[in-house]
């Protein structure tokens, strides 16, 4: 991993030197900062927008009792974008803004889920007993539960606990 980041971090800015040498010869020097410049300014005012747009989402979904997924890889893809987009260069410039553009970040967004691993837990007949004798009906104790729990799926139950040791 090391020598993949090393490589990227090395590769990544002569290739940025290299287009940049090639467009300020193309259009002249002050040209091209006005433009590394511009892209700059407007990507930050655009991540900014969609950020903040992302996290009303996020504390809609929260409020919800959802899960908010996709608007955290939504963030983090934003928060990629930005540093792109700050970074001098062109190519960079060019990766930072298609993470704006909507249609390709959900498709990122529906690759980067399919990889994701949610745990998800198995239900468990957990049984909670009052008094020996109750420790003694195991079997008729799992079967109310059982029971319980199929009449009253999809509802919280409510009540209270003593414990009496």
């Amino acid at each position: 991993m090391f020598r993949v980041l090393f490589l990227f971090f090395v590769i990544v800015p002569i290739i940025e030197i290299t287009v940049l040498m090639h467009v300020g010869q193309w259009l002249g020097a002050w040209p091209t900062i006005a433009i590394v410049i511009l892209s700059a300014w407007l990507g930050a005012k655009y991540v900014r927008q969609q950020g903040l747009a992302t996290l009303q989402s996020v504390q809609v979904k929260m409020a919800q009792g959802e899960m908010p997924s996709g608007e955290i890889i939504t963030g983090v893809m934003l928060l990629i974008a930005g540093v792109l987009l700050v970074t001098p260069g062109f190519v960079t410039d060019i990766f930072g803004l298609s993470l704006l553009v909507p249609a390709m970040r959900s498709g990122l967004i529906k690759a980067v889920q399919q990889h994701l691993v949610v745990g998800q837990r198995a239900p468990s007949n957990t049984s909670f007993y009052s008094s020996e004798q109750d420790a003694v009906n195991n079997s008729s104790t799992a079967e109310s539960v059982n029971s319980v729990a199929k009449d009253h799926k999809g509802e919280t139950l409510e009540g209270e606990f003593e414990r009496k040791d």
